[in-house]
């Protein structure tokens, strides 16, 4: 009967899973902690677009460098006309002006025209300058949000490997757990065809054992869910996970913990730098600019067969004296912004120093934990051991038996999850200083 209950048990777990997720051609993927963290950042799909990102800034960084070029255009151009002040202009053009024309009237002409120009700002306040930083800044920015989101990436990859590892063990637990109440029941169901049990006794071993049966379901299902989510991470579809759990997982804590170094706040002061550029941008339309530029042109009518050439250059200086405070109301508005970026850094180091001072405590709790968990865990198997020995040879009732098999499954739950939250605490503490989960997955 205990081989028929275990089998059903497993039939309802395999039964609760997708059917896709049985597939005999499902690829195998053999992950550790580091390597599950570089194939999330490198294919990630929030990665992806954060890089589309930087290369936007970055052509935003080449178009205000543009700046410093000049402009150089060719243009050609036909047309004909009657008007006389045209049709005058493109005979002194072509060079085919004689006393015989009538100023009044000169008819009808065409004219070819070829005309190459250059033209550059050769001072503007300082906004081409200003503009170029505001972009330098701005992809500084970007880069400094990809990191931050490398970390963040890393450290939820981490904490999904380390669930997966809780799960994985939970399972084991509640399979002893299951094997334990069964061994129970049966020696109560010896007993009690002896005479020597109460037969509600020995329907609170079956009522038990049903109750485990369903946690181990449950905790087979929440490894599956688990591993999905594992897999969503590293951006990946649907197959089978595998841990490699023979090498080392233990993570370096922070030498010098320090929230300072977070891409977070770089990536504030990129952005409040930019503000500060966009300032001096608004600020240099109070004052002139000084612009040069060149022109030469081939004139050609094929009425008159004549042609003719001319060239033009000089230099144009503008000043805006007023213009309905437009510039004024920019200059404010960035003003604005950079003194709003500087409260939100502000909030933000303290929000991240609040942090710090958080994961500390929560490692120094989890490191805690373990030790108690673990004595916790030999005095219930001891507990336990002993209980079975005495239930077996009738001297404790069945549902003692039952109240410490609970009380041992607890304890190891408790060990479980203290030992995945050490490891969580660690990796906590280094997303919380801004390093990455492992060095070689640094980007």
């Amino acid at each position: 009967m205990k081989q028929q209950l275990l089998s059903f048990l497993l039939f309802l777990a395999l039964a609760s899973l997708p059917s896709g997720s049985l597939a005999a051609d499902a690829p195998t993927a053999m992950w550790t902690a580091a390597a599950a963290v570089a194939q999330a950042i490198a294919s990630g799909p929030d990665t992806v677009i954060a890089r589309k990102r930087i290369e936007t800034a970055q052509a935003a960084t080449r178009l205000a460098k543009a700046g410093d070029l000049p402009t150089v255009g060719v243009s050609a151009e036909y047309g004909q006309t009657t008007t006389p002040m045209y049709s005058f202009g493109n005979i002194l053009n072509q060079g085919a002006f004689d006393n015989s024309i009538d100023f009044n009237d000169p008819g009808r002409t065409d004219n070819l025209q070829l005309r190459a120009t250059v033209a550059h700002t050769f001072y503007n306040g300082g906004r081409r300058a200003a503009e170029q930083e505001a972009a330098l800044a701005a992809g500084e920015a970007s880069e400094q949000d990809l990191s931050a989101l490398h970390n963040q990436l890393g450290y939820e990859t981490v904490k999904a490997f380390h669930a997966i590892v809780q799960a994985e063990k939970m399972v084991s637990v509640r399979e002893q757990e299951v094997a334990a109440i069964s061994s129970a029941r049966d020696v109560g169901q010896a007993r009690f065809e002896a005479g020597d049990l109460l037969r509600q006794d020995l329907l609170n071993l079956e009522l038990q054992l049903a109750r485990a049966g369903e946690n181990l379901i449950h905790g087979r299902h929440q490894l599956e869910l688990g591993k999905r989510s594992f897999l969503n991470l590293l951006g990946l579809p649907a197959q089978e996970v595998r841990l490699d759990l023979s090498r080392d997982m233990t993570q370096q804590l922070p030498a010098q913990p320090d929230y300072r170094n977070r891409p977070e706040l770089r990536r504030l002061e990129a952005m409040l730098a930019a503000a500060q550029a966009e300032l001096r941008s608004a600020e240099a339309g109070r004052l002139p600019t000084v612009e040069g530029f060149a022109a030469f042109q081939v004139d050609s009518g094929l009425i008159e067969e004549e042609s003719g050439a001319s060239w033009q250059a000089g230099v144009r200086l503008n000043q805006t004296l007023f213009d309905g405070q437009r510039t004024e109301s920019r200059i404010a508005m960035a003003r604005l912004k950079v003194q709003e970026l500087e409260g939100v850094k502000r909030k933000t180091e303290l929000a991240y120093d609040l942090e710090l001072q958080q994961a500390e405590l929560d490692y120094r709790q989890a490191e805690e934990r373990l030790g108690v968990t673990g004595r916790m865990v030999d005095v219930a198997e001891e507990v336990a051991r002993l209980s079975r020995a005495r239930f077996k040879e009738g001297v404790i009732l069945a549902s003692e038996v039952i109240d410490l098999e609970m009380r041992l499954t607890d304890a190891r739950a408790r060990q479980l999850s203290a030992a995945a939250a050490h490891q969580v605490a660690v990796a906590n503490l280094r997303r919380a200083v801004g390093l990455p989960q492992f060095s070689d997955t640094a980007l």
